[in-house]
């Protein structure tokens, strides 16, 4: 099964639970692709004593994962692109759209 998830947080819960979700997802041979739009592209700089979106984050990449961030919601808050929010478009998360059998929102 294709999955397509589209985070708009940057509530550490909430990224930790959608990021454990696909990683799980990944263990069992779906694929997966995430797309970081508005706070949700602050994600990777999320620090927490209890969760850590980070870590899931960077399992999620490590283990084939697909992340992409809104090119126009990094720059409104001067963030930069990197490998845990590589720069993307509006296209691109239509094509996620698209492809996915299933689409899960988390906001």
């Amino acid at each position: 099964m294709q999955l397509g998830f589209i985070l708009e947080t940057n509530d550490p819960e909430r990224v930790w639970n959608a990021f454990r979700l696909a990683n799980t997802a990944l263990d069992v041979d779906h694929t997966v692709e995430v797309f970081l739009l508005g706070d949700g592209v602050e994600a990777p700089d999320l620090e927490h004593e209890k969760f850590n979106p980070h870590g899931v984050m960077r399992k999620y990449t490590l283990e084939g994962g697909d992340l992409y961030a809104c090119g126009s919601c990094l720059d409104s808050r001067n963030l930069e692109a990197d490998g845990l929010r590589p720069r993307s478009t509006m296209g691109d998360c239509l094509r996620i759209v698209e492809d996915a059998d299933e689409v899960l929102t988390i906001g």
